[in-house]
């Protein structure tokens, strides 16, 4: 394809550098060095044209071996699935495991409980257009059929004409957004993975649960689906009560149409007649029911299903979905409304001994619409605190907005002060509103939870209850104000703040009538951009710790919800192993996390890898509610929790020293392309909270300062202090003592595990060049010197050569990737020195700039990762 579009002159040079930086990788020593400066000088012979066309080239390179790899993720799955053996962490090896550990009445009670909830969010990590994204779709639609063997010679040899169509349109599609994306725009692009493979993931999930427990009767739902998509409003002036409206319009028009479509193919196929499968009474009055409520309509339906009850009663369920959809009359009233009618077809199927019907295609569509009702997945709202402070200042003047007087006027008699309000006070109130609107349109669980951004006191909690007690003070509306707390100080802050909320009389009555169940989230990017890595999540596991311990003190049914971004510098990694890392007692069953951008394609895109996912996060989240797992982490918590805090501290102060130097935000800048980063139009929202410079850290978001890390090869906020932690307490206890705490503790393994897959994805090499940019030597020495320990120590704790030892295949796939990243981070260095010869004017500037934002991409692309 290369050779067609730019000729084998472009195939040349792109061959040309990737075999440079094959060699270069093998290099030592001198060698390295004089190696490394012939291809700087090679890149740099390129003109400039052609050193685009070699970087998009390399770019639409990684996305497809990304998409070969997950293919081949697939065919490994599937195999092993055929074979009939026990696949590790599949739901059937873990209720195995567990009903020989804990027996069976343990295991049912374990999973009475279970609950876990992916919340999908909008955070800008997705570096791909979503023609990008819609082109590797279809190129992995035909990648099936080449997998098919039962296509004919004819069909393959189409689909492969297809395949070379489809990569010749990928490769001619530009790679960079052109505007942003609107938060609508966002929706949309959440909605096409519930399209592709989340509704039809529902019920399989369940079947390999239903065939684990051997069960007779249906396994209860336990995965829900939130979303911030369109709620989330904290710095992102996009997001409006108009949004926040038209979003749940949007998702509830996706699964209207595909609860639609379903009940209308499993309604044709259910021709049982009523001589062999009599309809029962409850069917018949439904009929009739239903028959009034679709007028007209209901006439040709029976038509068409004479003697055939049961296809007519779904049929007709189906014309409601479509009612409901449009707004027309007899449509169902709630989600509870529809499945009611759909268990009436199923008793009468059973009661008539249909029971293989009544438990096959029908109790699929029984679970999707349990699972996502009519508006697919909860969506949260989320606000930063100060702008409630600031709007109830404005609307209650002269009165206590302290905790108490908040509280009191959540439950008494409030309306809002007539007049012109400011623009953001209106806007609060109307988005209260707009959420009673919904409640009352698309069911309570459509839109409860609201988040409020750095709670820091407990008048941030009821702050919202006040809010809305003077925006709908006659509506019924349930919401639910969830705490976020996110800097290190507030972490250890979080159990003060909810034993003050437990004096507040309205607010403890609202617990009650909640069943005293309670859900707290915890910020893990900020706490790391703030603290550094080993750091905040020693302050995470410490507050959840004492969570747990508040939540049993006050007799509360907590739910932690884990606020996690892809990168391991946000608190990404594998999410098995961060599920077993969590404090004793801290999920009971219960797991709530954010799936972030690119994180949710890569996680839930594909069917089978989506159901491999889901399967592997519920058997962790079984597995580490049982008390052997609690004992277990309590037991490690005992011993090395004051080692733990000694790390900590240690690395708290290597970070602070680092990032508080006098003039680190100008060294920042410019030895990353942070402000090339922050013009990708990634997402909606803006890559800082106002409208300060770049340079203001305390103001640049978590996602673009760990993005910016990674592209510059040094993935800092990964590992940077673990060195200096881990060398702390090997100089007090020696390094047996570190070995059997990683070993023994589950929590730090992880902590040490994620930072070895950060350490294995820099680059010294390619992080000096960039480094250099900085002019600020004493920087980099620090950087540097604390790589070398950090590295030093992992392995001295791991009793490995190298990094990543114990992970062979991650260990060689990351070999392979690196020196073709390499090629794009030398074109990107080549960009970004050349952008600042000719400044930020012009149409050169214009041109280097598009170049440096390509080259983002294909960095992105190669390392899997972008914040």
């Amino acid at each position: 394809m290369l050779v067609e579009d730019g000729g084998s002159e472009l195939l040349g040079d792109v061959e040309r550098l990737r075999a440079s930086t094959i060699e270069l990788r093998e290099c030592r020593g001198a060698e390295a060095s004089d190696r490394l400066a012939s291809v700087v000088n090679q890149v740099d012979g390129l003109d400039l044209e052609r050193a685009g066309g070699v970087a998009r080239a390399f770019t639409v390179y990684f996305q497809l071996v990304n998409l070969a790899e997950e293919r081949h993720r697939v065919r490994i799955l599937r195999g092993r699935s055929r074979s009939g053996a026990l696949i590790p962490e599949s739901l059937a090896a873990t209720v195995a495991e567990l009903r020989a550990q804990l027996g069976a009445a343990q295991v049912s009670v374990l999973l009475g409980r279970l609950e876990i909830m992916p919340v999908l969010t909008a955070h800008p990590t997705e570096a791909r257009r979503r023609a990008i994204v819609d082109s590797l779709r279809r190129i992995a639609m035909v990648m099936d059929q080449l997998d098919d063997e039962r296509r004919s010679a004819s069909e393959l040899a189409d689909a492969e004409r297809r395949l070379y169509e489809e990569v010749t349109i990928l490769w001619r599609t530009s790679q960079l957004r052109r505007t942003r994306p609107t938060p609508l725009d966002e929706i949309r692009s959440v909605m096409s993975v519930f399209d592709e493979s989340l509704f039809s993931l529902v019920p399989v999930l369940y079947r390999e649960m239903e065939r684990a427990l051997g069960a007779a009767e249906p396994v209860r739902p336990y995965l829900r689906w939130g979303s911030w998509v369109g709620g989330d409003r904290d710095g992102n002036p996009n997001v409006t009560h108009e949004v926040l409206e038209a979003g749940l319009a949007i998702q509830s028009e996706h699964v209207l149409l595909a609860l639609e479509a379903a009940a209308r193919r499993i309604g044709r196929s259910l021709t049982l007649s009523d001589d062999w499968t009599p309809p029962s009474g409850e069917l018949t009055l439904a009929l009739d029911a239903a028959e009034v409520a679709v007028g007209s309509n209901a006439r040709e339906v029976r038509a068409h299903s004479p003697g055939e009850p049961h296809r007519a009663a779904l049929l007709l369920a189906a014309e409601r979905l479509r009612a409901t959809r449009l707004g027309a009359g007899g449509g169902y009233p709630s989600a509870d409304a529809f499945v009611g009618d759909l268990r009436t077809i199923q008793d009468s199927l059973r009661a008539a001994g249909a029971d293989r019907v009544a438990g096959g295609e029908l109790q699929n569509l029984i679970w999707q619409a349990e699972t996502f009702g009519f508006h697919f997945a909860s969506l949260e709202v989320r606000e930063h605190s100060s702008v409630h402070r600031a709007v109830l200042a404005e609307l209650l003047p002269g009165r206590e907005t302290d905790a108490v007087g908040l509280d009191a006027a959540a439950t008494g008699a409030m309306v809002a002060p007539a007049g012109e309000l400011s623009t953001t006070a209106d806007e609060v109130l109307a988005t209260i509103r707009t959420i009673a609107r919904m409640q009352s349109r698309y069911g309570t669980e459509s839109c409860r939870r609201y988040i409020v951004s750095f709670t820091r006191s407990a008048a941030d909690v009821v702050a919202v209850r006040a809010l809305a007690r003077l925006a709908v003070p006659d509506a019924p509306m349930e919401i639910d104000v969830v705490p976020l707390f996110e800097s290190r100080a507030d972490l250890e802050a979080a159990p003060g703040v909810l034993d003050r909320l437990l004096e507040l009389p309205g607010w403890r009555s609202w617990l009650e009538s909640r069943g005293r169940r309670l859900e707290v989230m915890l910020g893990y990017s900020d706490a790391t951009k703030d603290a550094g890595y080993l750091a905040a999540n020693v302050a995470l596991y410490g507050a959840q710790s004492a969570l747990v311990a508040w939540g049993e003190r006050n007799r509360v049914e907590l739910t932690l919800f884990h606020g996690r971004g892809g990168a391991i510098g946000r608190g990404g990694g594998p999410a098995r192993r961060a599920i077993g890392a969590q404090a004793p007692g801290s999920l009971a069953g219960r797991f709530k996390i954010t799936e972030q951008g690119e994180v949710i394609f890569a996680r839930y895109g594909n069917h089978s890898l989506a159901l491999r996912h889901i399967e592997q996060v519920t058997s962790a989240v079984l597995t580490a509610s049982t008390p052997h797992h609690a004992v277990t982490l309590r037991s490690a918590e005992e011993r090395y929790s004051d080692a733990a805090e000694l790390m900590a501290k240690a690395s708290e102060a290597a970070y602070r020293d680092l990032v508080g130097a006098p003039g680190f935000a100008d060294f920042f800048a410019r030895v990353t392309p942070i402000d090339e980063i922050s013009r990708l139009a990634l997402g909606s929202r803006p890559s800082r909270r106002n409208s300060g410079p770049v340079r203001d850290l305390e103001q640049l978001r978590a996602i673009p300062w760990v993005f910016a890390w990674a592209q510059n090869r040094c993935n800092l906020p990964g590992w940077f202090g673990l060195g200096t932690g881990l060398k702390v307490v090997a100089d007090r206890h020696g390094m047996p003592y570190v070995r059997q705490m990683v070993a023994d503790w589950p929590f730090l393994a992880s902590i040490v595990d994620n930072a070895e897959m950060s350490l294995a994805k820099a680059d010294p090499m390619i992080a000096g060049l960039y480094l250099e940019r900085g002019q600020r030597p004493d920087l980099v020495a620090r950087i540097r010197e604390e790589y070398r320990l950090t590295r030093r120590m992992v392995l001295e704790t791991t009793e490995h050569d190298r990094i990543l030892a114990s992970h062979p295949i991650l260990r060689m796939a990351v070999d392979l990737r690196n020196p073709y990243v390499d090629a794009l981070s030398f074109l990107q260095l080549r960009f970004l020195r050349e952008l600042g010869r000719v400044g930020g004017e012009g149409h050169e500037a214009e041109l280097l700039s598009d170049l440096v934002r390509l080259t983002v991409n294909g960095v992105a692309a190669g390392l899997q990762n972008t914040g």
